[in-house]
C-alpha cells in the first residue's frame, strides 16, 4: 500500500512539473517571437542553467529565464569542466538536422572510400569558396569527401522581389545536364547555362540560415562541428584528424 502511494505521488508530481515545463516554454516562446516580426524559434529546451531555457530562433542560440523576462545572449561555458556548452549544443543541432538531407540533395565530391567527409555550405560567386575548390581532388587524395549544399550570399530574392543572380546560378548548375561539370565550371568564374528544375537551393539556403550559418564557405564534420572558411587541404586534415573532444584550433 505504502508503495502505492508514493508511485501515485511521484506520477502526480511528474505530471505537475511537465505541465509547469509546457507553461514555461510557451512563455519564453512568446517572449522571442515578440522581439520582431518574422523571428521564427526552432527549438525550447531546459538549459543547463537552472531557471533558463536554451532557445534557437533563426540561426541564434540565446538563453531565456523561464518568466521569459531576462535573456542571456552569449556562449554558456561549465567552469568546472571548462567546457562550452553552447558550442556541444550547436554541433548536435547541426548534426541532427544534416543528417536529414539525403546524398541526392548534395553535390559530392568523394574518394573512393573516404576517410572523413565534410558537408560545406558555398556559393558558386564566392571568392574563397571557390579557391577552396581549386584544391578538391587534393581533398578527395587525402580521403576526404566534400559535399556541398547551396548557400547564395545574395539571399534568394532582391529587394524588387527578383531572384538573385547567386541564387539563379545556383539552381541552373543543379539544374545542369552534367551538375558536377557545372559546378566545376561555375567555380571557374564561367558562364552558367540558364536552367530551371525542381531543386533543394532554397531549402537548402533557409537550412543554413537556421543553423547560423551567415557566410561562405562554412564547412562543417560529420559532429556538426564548424571547421571554419577556407581551410588548405592539410589544415583540414589536421582538423579532421584530431581525437573527439580534443581542443585548440
Amino acid at each position: 500500500m505504502f508503495k502505492k502511494t508514493l508511485l501515485a505521488v511521484a506520477v502526480s508530481l511528474f505530471a505537475v512539473a511537465a505541465v509547469a515545463s509546457e507553461v514555461e516554454e510557451k512563455v519564453v516562446r512568446t517572449a522571442i517571437e515578440a522581439l520582431g516580426p518574422g523571428i521564427q524559434v526552432d527549438s525550447v529546451t531546459p538549459a543547463p542553467m537552472p531557471g533558463f531555457y536554451q532557445v534557437v530562433a533563426s540561426g541564434r542560440m540565446v538563453y531565456v529565464s523561464a518568466d521569459g523576462r531576462y535573456m542571456l545572449n552569449g556562449n554558456l561555458v561549465d567552469l568546472k569542466s571548462q567546457t562550452d556548452l553552447s558550442a556541444q549544443s550547436w554541433a548536435a543541432t547541426r548534426k541532427a538536422a544534416l543528417a536529414k538531407v539525403p546524398a541526392s540533395r548534395r553535390l559530392v565530391f568523394a574518394p573512393a572510400n573516404p576517410k572523413h567527409t565534410v558537408t560545406v555550405f558555398t556559393d558558386v560567386d564566392c571568392g574563397y569558396c571557390r579557391e577552396l575548390h581549386k584544391h578538391i581532388e587534393e581533398f578527395n587524395k587525402q580521403g576526404i569527401a566534400v559535399e556541398y549544399l547551396f548557400w547564395p550570399r545574395e539571399g534568394l530574392q532582391t529587394t524588387s522581389g527578383s531572384d538573385t543572380p547567386s541564387y539563379t546560378k545556383a539552381v541552373s548548375v543543379w539544374c545542369a545536364a552534367d551538375r558536377r561539370g557545372a559546378f566545376n565550371e561555375a567555380m571557374k568564374g564561367g558562364a552558367v547555362k540558364p536552367a530551371t528544375c525542381e531543386n533543394p537551393v532554397k531549402d537548402e539556403f533557409e537550412l543554413g540560415e537556421r543553423l547560423g550559418v551567415n557566410g561562405t564557405p562554412t564547412i562543417l564534420t560529420e559532429n556538426g562541428d564548424v571547421v571554419g572558411g577556407y581551410v588548405t587541404p592539410a589544415q583540414l586534415l589536421k582538423s579532421l584528424s584530431k581525437p573527439a573532444g580534443s581542443k585548440g584550433g
